[in-house]
């Protein structure tokens, strides 16, 4: 039986009795061969459209035309992450699953605090089926640090800090999880299944098993999610959390907009003598899904402010809308979880952008079972179709992929019916939770 938790050096966090958790801080040397790009420093809202534009244009591939070399970048970092093991120990030979998030998001997406935390994979995983769970913040994200947003925050070093913490676990020193563990699953969404990807090139012995989940080799529909999010620097369109407007000019502001918006009831009550088009559901919505929400958004003392200040190379999109158009299906999800996930959405840089699908083809080497879980209507990576293959003997888009892993063990491509991009927001999570746990312990890689 390996050695219980160090409850001790950190706060209890679990919600579920079944589960025994501890948020830890893990010291990282990140060392990896970043691309070094002519991208000016972004001034305004303006420079972020430019660099869109720029990004998504068909003349060619933005990504080479601003590289100018190569070079290696190295540092310290702190990567903040959440340990989850089963509170009654099964068995001597443990498995745990490093669940790493993409963009927009922090470590939460596994463990959502929405609604009864009913909508955590991290619940499913360690509740249901004995795993542990390592959910980390990527390195420049969440309660990570924060790193230079285009010469530090690519893929190759975000995945370097992602095999730091690999190996810790297989070495038994990650820190107060003192076990060496021989079965380590990775799992991803999106930019963090991007990541884990690389991982399998670059290091194949490193993991024993990948899930990617919203993820496909196909790029094409990528220029029409970056247009749909109408990016705005982070610390302007998301002031409190991300900027350095200070509360006393926040008050002031909120003074005008409460007038504004007393000005607008009073419109609205004229609407109703017929004197004006303007009802109270439509300031309702106005305040809620428009970038004024986002405005608005950490209006409470931020629990981040490690995060306020932040460079300019920090990009998020526009509103509820672009956070819809890319990550969710219409009717099969709770409206109030678009608006929780707006307000309480993160930032990604220039260096992300410019990194996201630069992986080689082909992981030639890794050796393990792999899954792809991608939800039907995923916009990102299959268009809002994944079955919309136009060949017959593919099954979908993401299957596609089966040729870059030729010396997998196993290999499936499950598409999760009536869910878009950010599967673990939709009403049937809980449902593609179940579908990875099984095929990992069909694969032998449940824990024993």
């Amino acid at each position: 039986m390996y050695i219980p938790l160090l409850l001790a050096s950190a706060p209890l966090i679990s919600s579920v009795v079944a589960k025994q958790c501890i948020n830890i801080t893990v010291p990282v040397s990140v060392s990896a061969r970043n691309g070094v790009f002519n991208i000016p420093t972004l001034r305004g809202n303006a420079d972020a459209t430019t660099f869109a534009q720029n990004l998504t244009s068909i003349r060619g591939n933005f990504t080479e035309e601003a590289l100018l070399d190569y070079a290696t970048v190295s540092g310290a970092y702190n990567i903040s992450a959440k340990f989850c093991k089963p509170d009654t120990e099964n068995g001597t030979n443990p498995t745990v699953q490093v669940l790493t998030h993409g963009l927009g998001f922090d470590k939460t997406y596994w463990d959502l605090p929405f609604n009864s935390f009913n909508y955590s994979y991290i619940d499913v995983a360690v509740d249901h089926y004995g795993f542990c769970t390592l959910s980390i913040d990527r390195l420049g994200e969440g309660n990570s640090s924060i790193a230079d947003p285009l010469r530090v925050l690519q893929a190759p070093a975000e995945m370097s800090a992602l095999y730091e913490l690999t190996m810790m676990l297989r070495n038994g020193t990650l820190p107060s999880v003192p076990h060496a563990f021989t079965k380590i699953v990775h799992v991803g969404h999106s930019f963090g299944s991007a990541l884990s990807y690389l991982l399998a090139i670059m290091h194949p012995a490193a993991s024993d098993g990948l899930i990617l989940t919203g993820f496909s080799q196909n790029g094409t529909f990528l220029p029409t999610t970056v247009a749909s999010w109408d990016s705005k620097l982070a610390r302007l369109n998301q002031p409190l959390r991300f900027g350095n407007i200070s509360y006393p000019a926040f008050s002031d502001a909120l003074s005008m907009l409460s007038a504004s918006a007393s000005n607008l009831t009073a419109v609205a009550a004229e609407g109703t003598s017929g004197q004006s088009n303007v009802t109270l559901g439509e300031i309702q919505q106005l305040l809620q899904t428009t970038d004024l929400a986002d405005f608005l958004a950490g209006a409470q003392p931020s629990q981040l402010p490690h995060m306020a200040d932040l460079p300019t190379g920090y990009l998020t999109w526009t509103d509820a809308g672009s956070n819809q158009f890319a990550f969710l299906l219409p009717n099969f999800f709770d409206p109030s979880i678009l608006l929780f996930a707006e307000s309480t959405k993160f930032p990604f840089t220039l260096g992300e952008l410019l990194t996201i699908g630069n992986a080689p083809p082909v992981a030639p080497q890794f050796k393990g079972p792999v899954q792809i879980v991608t939800g039907r209507q995923d916009a990102i990576y299959c268009g809002g179709d994944c079955l919309a293959t136009g060949d017959p003997a593919l099954a979908s888009i993401p299957a596609k992929s089966k040729a870059a892993f030729p010396a997998a063990a196993a290999f499936e491509a499950y598409i999760h019916p009536n869910s878009a991009h950010a599967i673990n927001l939709h009403y049937n999570a809980t449902g593609a939770y179940h579908v990875i746990q099984r095929f990992l312990g069909a694969q032998g890689l449940a824990p024993s």
